[in-house]
């Protein structure tokens, strides 16, 4: 064990001293944040921060002439041209498209040199159909008005019954908090497995291994290897998840100490409406909408999902360390891993892939119960689940399931390592790694 441990030490400091890991530690959350938020901000400004676009218009219905609306980034400019004219002349001209609406609103078309983008053609299409409905309704002599009152959406609110009485379910909350685990996870198992397998290689190639053979055993060198990157990981973690509720309450108390009273709710209380009424006005406005989100931010079991969070992320770390370093044991160089990788990813991908589109729209199914239990797949599956809430028992048992994969994969994948690590020269093959494992001791 203590073999183990100085391994584990030399590993650890080793990266942990280097200025890339304390850069990336401190600099990773900002630039999350930074990045998330940017794309936030572009997402919400495409309109104004995308080229201009100039269309003309051959309307031979004359339902739409002078009806459409110009935006921040289109302009609409109606012919005077038949539309064999304009169509003739639209190479010459500046205008980037041409709309070209018959006179029986069927087969409208849009031309243009470059192909069009799906939001510019899903735009026009719901401009030309919400004009054209109007038309028709104000032609069949019913009330617009109301028509959209009557039309007016409903808003849900999903509240959970719990023993402790009823609140809100904060579905969406869960939804990141699960996006977000399972990402974290899945890039980490990726990231810090390739490193032990890199680790490997590296020695093995160097012919340092041979010297550190001769004091330590194999399998005391594999687990040394292992635990010490996935302690490197877990402090990793650690600091990015305090420095990021640091900065995430920092921001929240700047931004509600800066932000004005809500005027929907002065509105509310003026008029006399009644609490709930100011309470959804209130919600409405920008200083509204952050105090709700600071308030479904501290709904949320912090300290069960970070234990759940590092409890699978290191389990199955070591799960996916112990067979790359398997990989890296057989191989001389990187390039002779790529037969060997797909197997080893193909459940990480699987796992990602389904629980972003199933799982985590049905937590509580078959399958998704099943990958939340298999070793290779939980880590994944189980962090999708844990924000919608997980029985217990099936808690306990996924980690008692995980546990036991880790043990098992490290047994086998010591038997091989124990033997691959002084092969040299010879190209591995699924049937000489079997070979290596039935070899006694």
């Amino acid at each position: 064990m203590h073999k183990i441990w100085l391994i584990i030490q030399r590993e650890y400091l080793s990266r942990v001293k280097k200025k890339s890991f304390l850069i990336m530690t401190f600099l990773a959350p900002v630039l999350f944040i930074g990045m998330f938020g940017l794309i936030g901000y572009l997402v919400a400004k495409q309109n104004d921060l995308g080229d201009k676009k100039t269309i003309e218009v051959v309307d031979e219905s004359g339902m739409f002439t002078n009806k459409l609306r110009n935006g921040s980034n289109i302009e609409y400019s109606y012919s005077k041209d038949t539309y064999a004219a304009a169509k003739a002349a639209f190479a010459k001209s500046n205008y980037s498209y041409l709309l070209y609406v018959p006179a029986s609103l069927s087969g409208v078309q849009l031309y243009s040199e470059k192909k069009a983008s799906a939001l510019t053609i899903q735009n026009i299409e719901t401009e030309l159909s919400d004009i054209a409905q109007t038309s028709r309704l104000l032609t069949a002599g019913i009330d617009t008005a109301v028509l959209a009152k009557a039309r007016k959406p409903i808003t849900l609110e999903a509240r959970q019954i719990t023993e402790a009485g009823e609140k809100d379910a904060q579905t969406y909350v869960a939804y990141a908090i699960g996006f977000i685990s399972a990402m974290l996870i899945y890039m980490s198992l990726l990231i810090y497995g390739s490193q032990v397998m890199r680790g490997v290689i590296e020695e093995k190639v160097s012919r340092v291994v041979e010297v550190i053979i001769s004091s330590v055993k194999p399998f005391q060198l594999m687990m040394g290897k292992i635990i010490g990157i996935g302690m490197v990981g877990l402090t990793q973690f650690i600091l990015w998840i305090v420095l990021s509720l640091i900065l995430s309450t920092v921001a929240g108390t700047a931004l509600m100490h800066n932000s004005t009273p809500p005027m929907a709710a002065q509105v509310a209380h003026v008029q006399g409406a009644s609490p709930h009424a100011a309470a959804v006005a209130a919600s409405q406005t920008p200083d509204g909408a952050m105090a709700k989100i600071m308030q479904s931010v501290e709904s949320i079991p912090v300290t069960y999902t970070i234990c759940c969070f590092l409890f699978y992320f290191l389990f199955g770390y070591m799960l996916y360390s112990a067979v790359f370093a398997l990989v890296g044991s057989a191989v001389d160089n990187e390039t002779e891993t790529q037969q060997f990788m797909l197997p080893i990813t193909l459940p990480l991908i699987f796992t990602f892939v389904i629980s972003m589109n199933f799982v985590i729209n049905n937590p509580d199914s078959s399958l998704s119960v099943w990958l939340s239990m298999i070793p290779f797949t939980s880590p994944i599956a189980m962090m999708i689940r844990i924000p919608f809430g997980v029985p217990a028992w099936q808690l306990a048992l996924s980690a008692l399931f995980l546990i036991l994969g880790f043990l098992f994969t490290t047994w086998v994948a010591s038997r091989i390592y124990r033997v691959g690590i002084l092969m040299y020269g010879k190209k591995a093959s699924y049937k000489e790694i079997v070979k290596w494992f039935r070899y006694k001791e």
